[in-house]
């Protein structure tokens, strides 16, 4: 895995996971992206032998509160929200490293700043 922070950059993971799914996730909530408050990236954290730890990055958009939003209970959404896709990402990203996926979790939501929030996404590997 001593390859990983080469595979999963800013750049592949914004392949992988687009910054256009924002926009579709407000959509399907709201029926409106504009109505969204904030951007949502995944990031590589780091790993281990047994781990990948990626975050999902909920960045203010300008003109939005993101503390006035109700991040703390995405983790739950996110789990479940099909347009998402956890639970693939969870299975894909593993492969891209030549390991499998064992099991996967979404962390609490932590507040970062006032412009960033974050969702640990630990993915244990095989």
């Amino acid at each position: 895995m001593t390859n990983a922070d080469q595979i999963f950059t800013p750049a592949s993971l914004d392949e992988i996971f687009p910054p256009s799914i924002t926009d579709a996730f407000f959509e399907a909530l709201f029926g409106d992206a504009e109505d969204g408050a904030y951007d949502i990236r995944l990031r590589f954290e780091g790993h281990s032998q047994e781990e990948l730890r990626f975050a999902f990055h909920l960045l203010q958009r300008p003109g939005m509160c993101l503390a006035c939003n109700l991040t703390y209970g995405l983790p739950q959404v996110f789990t479940r929200h099909p347009l998402l896709g956890v639970g693939k990402l969870a299975q894909s990203l593993p492969e891209r490293i030549n390991a499998s996926m064992a099991s996967w979790a979404l962390g609490s939501t932590r507040e970062i700043s006032r412009s960033l929030h974050v969702i640990p996404f630990t993915i244990k590997v095989a």
